[in-house]
């Protein structure tokens, strides 16, 4: 892609959409169903993760919950051999349309408002009171954007969109139906993040100046190869022109490539992760994980600066994605986030928030953290070899929430979408507003790693623009008007200005104008 083709279809009017008046259909305002009535929900892509959503609902379903598995829509017919459930003892397997339409306890004979191959039949049938879109990202936006407007609820997955201007019209969407939307970052239904924002919020840290996150693995295989190829992948079994989504756009531009320029291939529509027609590798898939949470739990959202770097290093295998990337996003309440990642090693750079006063380290892992560690800061300064390890803590919160921390989101958005209340039943745990925050953030990282250019956020436009000198001019211009304060209410971290307590010499500081020494004679 050119540069002029990135100003063009990443910098500009794509946003324009995102912002237009919407005319919303009488479904919209779909009335709230009560505590006892079943909720109708509808699967949108029933790949591998998609089979972790059918599984909880299933089971919820079997607990005699007032929920149902209404509906599922895939492009490929399926394969019963692939993918056992967590849930062993009721041998659920299977991946594709019409397994997970068996999983489910849908008739095949059930009619296309409840299996298809085509989302717009479950969208218009009214019995469907959900989707749930577990889709490659070239398809989030358009399937939310519809089933909003149709009057649906929405649990769209991670990453919640493939381009910024996509996420800024979800976002906008969901405002102006009403609708509930949920981003599927399981991570969010840990009460951790909240629990470091508080601490955060009441200055026990001091100002906030640096987080860190990683997303560490080691497959020799290559990452997302695991996704395995069959035989019987075919374009008989899988609608691959519906697939690619050139016949359908959103946000001023087409969901993917047409079939001439981009054939039929089992890995690219297996391993779609590999490819940047279809997602953003590691920069969206894994570090989206990780981004929204931290910065959740720092209080920011929207980045001022963003530099993206790294490489294919190792896995020379045809994808387009790098193998070692990271992320370094620099905020205006005075703050930096850095996100890493490799897909060749394991060994995890720690997750940790820094404060003037004191470090929050982020502990345990799996389905939900253990919780934190503080551990608090030797001021005494001077110069001196940086010290290692941390010491004894200062304090410790401990989360004793366990267990399935998808399903803990799906009960959090099931409970908002029964809310008749229009702002409460839009509070996810995992909001699209946050979902966009993140999303971005990563996603400039993607456009700077592929087109060379550090980029900054235009709070006007929402979207990314090229960036100047102005960044690095605001905080020099800062520093010679010694530290006052950002006027940024309400960020977690805190900002009073200079935290400096100068030594005595300092007052000798000074230019010697026409020869004067500024501390007298």
């Amino acid at each position: 892609m050119t540069t002029e083709a990135l100003n063009r279809r990443s910098f500009i009017a794509g946003t324009a959409a995102a912002g237009a008046a919407l005319s919303l259909p009488a479904a919209s305002y779909a009335r709230i169903k009560a505590a006892n009535e079943k909720q109708r929900i509808a699967f949108l892509g029933t790949g591998g993760r998609c089979q972790q959503h059918i599984d909880i609902i299933v089971d919820m379903r079997d607990e005699g919950l007032p929920v149902d598995p209404f509906a599922v829509c895939d492009v490929w017919d399926g394969d019963e051999t692939l993918g056992a459930r967590r849930n062993d003892k009721k041998k659920r397997t299977g991946r594709g349309l019409y397994p997970s339409a068996k999983t489910c306890g849908i008739p095949l004979d059930a009619g296309k408002g409840r299996i298809s191959k085509d989302y717009r039949h479950l969208l218009d049938n009214k019995d469907v009171d959900i989707v749930c879109i577990a889709t490659p990202d070239h398809w989030h936006a358009k399937m939310a954007v519809d089933a909003m407007l149709a009057g649906k609820d929405v649990y769209l997955e991670k990453p919640m969109t493939r381009t910024i201007a996509e996420a800024i019209l979800v976002v906008d969407t969901a405002a102006k139906t009403g609708r509930t939307v949920t981003i599927g970052v399981q991570s969010m239904a840990d009460p951790t993040w909240q629990a470091a924002y508080e601490y955060i919020k009441a200055g026990n840290i001091g100002h906030v100046f640096q987080g860190q996150t990683s997303y560490y693995r080691n497959y020799i295989g290559g990452q997302w190869r695991y996704y395995p190829l069959k035989k019987d992948m075919t374009p008989k079994t899988i609608d691959w022109d519906m697939w690619l989504g050139h016949k359908f756009e959103i946000a001023g531009e087409k969901l993917g490539p047409s079939p001439e320029e981009m054939p039929f291939d089992r890995a690219v529509w297996a391993q779609w992760r590999c490819y940047w027609p279809f997602g953003g590798g590691m920069f969206t898939d894994l570090f989206v994980h990780q981004t929204t949470h931290l910065i959740a739990a720092m209080g920011v959202r929207f980045p001022g600066r963003v530099v993206g770097a790294g490489g294919i290093y190792l896995e020379y295998d045809g994808r387009d994605v790098p193998d070692v990337a990271t992320v370094v996003a620099d905020y205006e309440e005075g703050c930096q986030v850095i996100i890493s990642a490799t897909m060749c090693n394991d060994t995890q750079l720690g997750e940790m928030i820094r404060g003037r006063l004191a470090t929050i380290k982020f502990t345990g892992g799996g389905d939900y953290m253990s919780g934190f560690e503080v551990y608090g800061q030797n001021i005494a300064g001077g110069p001196a070899k940086p010290m290692q390890g941390f010491g004894t803590p200062v304090y410790v919160y401990k989360n004793e929430k366990t267990g399935n921390a998808t399903r803990a989101l799906w009960e959090n958005f099931l409970n908002c979408c029964r809310i008749d209340d229009k702002i409460k039943r839009r509070e996810t745990l995992s909001t699209p507003e946050l979902g966009a925050a993140a999303f971005s953030t990563v996603n400039m990282g993607v456009l700077s790693y592929r087109f060379g250019k550090v980029l900054m956020w235009d709070k006007e436009k929402r979207a990314p623009k090229e960036a100047d000198a102005s960044w690095a001019t605001m905080w020099e211009t800062r520093s010679k008007k010694r530290g006052k304060p950002n006027q940024i209410q309400g960020w977690a971290g805190g900002d009073k200005g200079s935290t400096l307590e100068p030594p005595e010499y300092q007052k000798l500081e000074g230019p010697w104008i026409g020869g004067k020494d500024p501390a007298g004679s």
